[in-house]
């Protein structure tokens, strides 16, 4: 076995505020000599880095994508055998939809030493910034994180299954999909099955819109809703708490119907 080279670190962002990074993953980046982000890695975070640290954008959006996995694996190895210590920075978490197994490794297999540092993944804290809770007792026992498209461009088959099921759905990669997947919802839930679509999660831009399985592509486009954005799918959304200035006083909300 090759002896292994200077470490890489896959460093998770969080899925938006800067300041749900982790803890040793801002560590990270304030100690790398190299870091390749992605689009979703919030800038604020990138001005934690030192001066001399040489930044390289390897951003992918649907349809946007300025290098394939392939490029991005080999440029990975390339600053980690010049550098001792290059940082993959990617939203949410890199092991959650984000690719980051298979970047760790072809860097194993190119002698690169490689660490993990967990994100926190939209997965979860976009509902929750949106205040709907993920379970509660007495409405679900679990819930789903599915991915919204595959690789051939259509919605998972997993998607089916969960919507055969009491659980809370949750897709990722989903908003093209939409009108597709409230169809699908409303043949297996019915037509009042609670949907929440969330923009920008966790970020002063937060736009949360409610409906149901029959009223929310339509509300979607009414609100003019962007990636990204996650799908919530289930009973909880109807348990949807908002916030307001007093920190201390929640009102609870009904997804409204029309």
């Amino acid at each position: 076995m090759r002896p292994m080279k200077s470490s890489l670190l896959l460093v998770g962002a969080g899925p938006g505020d800067p300041d749900l990074i982790t803890v040793k993953g801002l560590r990270a980046i304030r100690g790398a000599n190299v870091i390749l982000y992605d689009a979703l890695a919030s800038p604020e975070l990138l001005k934690e880095a030192p001066r001399s640290c040489k930044l390289v954008y390897v951003g992918k959006r649907r349809a946007q994508k300025e290098f394939s996995q392939t490029e991005i694996n080999q440029l990975l190895v390339f600053y980690a055998e010049r550098y001792n210590q290059v940082v993959r920075l990617k939203g949410g978490d890199s092991f959650v939809f984000g690719r980051g197994h298979e970047e760790m490794e072809y860097a194993i297999k190119h002698g690169v030493s490689v660490d993990v540092i967990p994100g926190i993944s939209s997965s979860y804290s976009a509902p929750s910034c949106a205040g709907i809770p993920l379970t509660t007792r007495g409405v679900n026992e679990s819930f789903w994180v599915v991915t919204g498209t595959v690789s051939s461009g259509k919605i998972s088959d997993d998607l089916n299954k969960a919507a055969e099921t009491k659980a809370t759905i949750v897709v990722l990669m989903g908003l093209s999909h939409l009108e597709e997947i409230a169809d699908l919802i409303f043949s297996t839930r019915g037509p009042h099955e609670p949907m929440a679509v969330i923009q920008q999660a966790t970020l002063p831009t937060q736009k949360v819109v409610v409906g149901t399985a029959a009223t929310i592509y339509r509300r979607a486009n009414e609100e003019s809703v962007e990636s990204p954005a996650i799908i919530v799918i289930g009973k909880v959304v109807d348990l949807r708490l908002v916030l307001e200035s007093n920190l201390d006083n929640f009102e609870k909300v009904h997804a409204r119907r029309s």
